[in-house]
């Protein structure tokens, strides 16, 4: 979904009727009056972001959800009137979930479409990909979605992670193997920045570990992004006769994993770290997916007991979308509600700087049940992480 600037009508017919009159000299207060101090991406009445994630391909599901989730409450906050009157924007291109078309996008929309702030990109490749150009236009790049700690450290001023990261989510997976007394660890992951980030979570957990506690990683292998082939993975994995098999993809190659080994007749644990892509992957292995456990950084899109998820529900059900909820949805309406208090807290007189110092401000900030906390030593918002897992219905529960 793309959502083009807009121009004040009123204000363009006004300044058209200046000129006719030969006022010309009202150029630069009208002009004025339709922008703040001439700040890229915002005018007097909008505020223009711009996202890159992939919204075709084998992780599409990924960033049209992120995106969905996101236009949720900005839409809902445009009808209020916007943030001082200015309503939000977000203009979405498609990166399939490729670095080099996430830089090509990312040039677009600094460049050509003049954005204020880049929201909500999908995935750790990506994201690392366009670190560069972020951070020499001194843009800032909000609520990737991604763990990936080389996003983390070293900190970026313009750079905030409203999510846990993958070393959170691995350092709980790990916990929980050796809290159900397995000891042999698996994992396979992408060969990729965003595989390679959970395979180091995995290794520093297991390194934090008591000497004697017996657990160890046993094998490891790589996976190609995006495949279903994955013969070689399936081989070295279940030479080792691992207890637990953690994996680190996407929905698709997992559940291509989950089934194969099934059907060799493997018995061990499954888990996987949040982009898996949780309701697309318990789509991909159904009900034969029973058991598999999946960390999570946002609450349950479906535990109406918090009240940011309530008013999440509720405004998908108003938009008559109510079957729509999802962790990658709710993670992006998340992240757009952060997003806004930001704005809120910049003020009138919008700026990026001021924007970045304002998302500093927000310590202890209670969303509904959720809490992020920012500041000027940390721009990771959030160390939520809660486990799930798919019964025997298919359905993923907590």
């Amino acid at each position: 979904m793309v959502l083009q600037s807009r121009v004040n009508r009123r204000t363009f017919a006004g300044l058209l009727m200046a000129c006719a009159i030969g006022s010309c000299g009202v150029t630069g207060a009208a002009f004025a009056a339709n922008t703040t101090a001439g700040e890229t991406g915002v005018t007097a009445d909008s505020i223009l972001l711009g996202q890159s994630a992939a919204l075709s391909g084998p992780t599409a599901v990924l960033g049209k959800q992120m995106n969905a989730g996101a236009h949720l409450y900005f839409d809902y906050i445009n009808k209020q009137g916007g943030v001082f009157g200015r309503k939000i924007e977000l203009k979405a291109l498609d990166d399939m979930y490729e670095p080099e078309e996430a830089v090509k996008n990312t040039k677009k929309l600094i460049e050509e479409d003049r954005v204020f702030a880049l929201f909500g990109y999908v995935g750790t490749p990506t994201s690392q990909a366009v670190m560069p150009l972020v951070n020499q236009a001194r843009i800032p790049f909000f609520a990737p979605f991604t763990g990936a700690q080389s996003l983390r450290d070293p900190q970026s001023r313009y750079v905030f992670h409203v999510r846990a990261g993958y070393e959170e989510e691995t350092a709980a997976i790990v916990r929980q193997i050796r809290t159900t007394g397995l000891k042999r660890i698996v994992v396979v992951f992408n060969d990729d920045a965003y595989g390679r980030a959970g395979l180091s979570g995995v290794e520093h957990a297991i390194k934090a570990l008591p000497a004697d506690s017996g657990v160890q990683l046993v094998a490891q292998e790589s996976v190609i992004r995006n495949t279903v082939e994955i013969g070689d993975a399936m081989q070295t994995a279940m030479k080792a006769k691992p207890d637990a098999v953690v994996l680190i993809s996407a929905y698709r190659t997992v559940g291509a994993f989950v089934k194969e080994a099934l059907r060799r007749g493997y018995s061990g644990q499954f888990y996987n770290v949040s982009f898996v892509g949780t309701q697309a992957l318990a789509k991909e292995v159904g009900p034969q997916g029973s058991g598999v456990i999946i960390s999570q950084v946002m609450p349950h899109p479906g535990n109406a007991t918090l009240p940011v998820v309530r008013e999440y529900l509720r405004l998908l059900q108003a938009a008559g979308k109510q079957n729509d909820f999802d962790y990658a949805s709710i993670e992006g309406f998340i992240a757009a509600k952060s997003f806004v208090e930001g704005l809120r807290r910049a003020g009138k007189d919008l700026t990026r700087e001021r924007l970045v110092t304002a998302l500093e401000t927000m310590r202890n900030v209670d969303l509904g049940g959720y809490i992020v906390q920012f500041s000027p030593e940390s721009h990771v918002g959030s160390k939520f992480v809660e486990m799930t897992i798919i019964n025997s219905r298919g359905v993923v529960i907590r």
